[in-house]
């Protein structure tokens, strides 16, 4: 199984209005029926927008819905996120069919969890993250196990940073470039770096960076960041050059992963690798400096537990700084076998 999967920007649904939910419903409907979806599959994409969005108002307020499409194993599917920042609720007890919290019926969260091919949650004193992930044909097998959050500053159009996955039947990589600053110029330098990645993307890495980094001269270049995983050694070999910031997790220890100074595209000195071994069933995670890089985990009990896009919710609903394009990926390395 070869599975390419190109970043695009996360769409970003306020919710504070009862007005707003039927917006949301038509938005989410439509992407799912411009996708292929049948007239059952949309409108269980439908039902669910309109549970998730009327939880956000009941229980918390206000809240987002973070909308946008994501490949699986066979077919792209729609991928939405309720995100809040309340004071969270009881995982099991919500998902109980009669549970409630204002009094209301309370089959909200059971009948989410039953309509989307994938659901998780993820809730604290910070507030809630809940996944749905939507497939034609209601196929349970089709997820792949990543996630990713990607805003441009100000809600532009063009975004200076972009990301891109390559899975095959023995290994991941990925990469996320951060064009200089933001706007069309940046996106420019970053799209330059991914369409040379894209075509070569497991090729040496110094084979790669100095392809990367000739497709990006004459550009604002930008910092680049490449992971490999190898199923079969069971190893990672991380090449970075510029300010993205990466981490390997695992059950007994988080590592950072070491990137040299420099801008591909303008001038760097070399694009050394770094190996890392037994990293099979860690959690990587990558990202640009619209996010900050204080954030540990370890403060958030259970999360590590979590789908990598509950995670990747969480990182940028508590962490993104607000001045730049931001951008996190997280990627379970596992074999995926076709």
């Amino acid at each position: 199984m070869d599975v390419t999967i190109a970043g695009a920007l996360t769409q970003v649904l306020l919710i504070e209005d009862v007005s707003q939910i039927g917006y949301a419903r038509r938005t989410t409907q439509k992407l799912a029926e411009q996708l292929g979806f049948n007239e059952g599959d949309a409108g269980r994409v439908a039902l669910v927008t309109t549970e998730l969005a009327s939880n956000l108002l009941k229980h918390a307020a206000r809240g987002e819905l973070h909308v946008q499409t994501v490949p699986g194993k066979t077919g792209v599917g729609v991928e939405i996120l309720a995100i809040d920042r309340a004071g969270g609720f009881d995982r099991e007890a919500c998902l109980t069919d009669g549970f409630s919290t204002r009094g209301t019926q309370g089959i909200g969260l059971g009948a989410i969890a039953r309509q989307a091919e994938v659901f998780d949650m993820y809730a604290d004193d910070r507030g809630a993250v809940l996944l749905t992930r939507f497939y034609a044909g209601g196929q349970r097998n089709a997820d792949l196990r990543f996630g990713a959050s990607q805003h441009s500053l100000h809600n532009d159009p063009a975004c200076g940073d972009c990301w891109q996955l390559m899975l095959s039947s023995n290994g991941i990589s990925a990469l996320v470039v951060d064009g200089l600053g933001h706007g069309e110029e940046a996106e420019r330098a970053a799209l330059a770096g991914r369409k040379v990645f894209a075509s070569m993307p497991f090729a040496a890495p110094q084979d790669l960076f100095q392809d990367m980094h000739q497709a990006m001269i004459g550009s604002r270049g930008g910092a680049v960041a490449v992971a490999q995983f190898n199923a079969n050694s069971d190893s990672l070999r991380f090449t970075g050059i510029g300010n993205i910031g990466a981490n390997l997790i695992g059950p007994e220890k988080l590592r950072g992963l070491t990137s040299h100074p420099g801008i591909v595209g303008v001038q760097y000195r070399k694009a050394q690798p770094f190996d890392y071994a037994h990293v099979n069933g860690n959690l990587l995670i990558m990202y640009s400096d619209g996010l900050q890089s204080r954030w540990n985990l370890r403060d958030y009990p259970g999360l590590v537990h979590r789908h990598p896009a509950v995670i990747a919710a969480v990182l940028h609903r508590d962490f993104c700084r607000g001045r730049d394009d931001a951008t996190v990926l997280v990627v379970a390395l596992e074999a995926t076998h076709g």
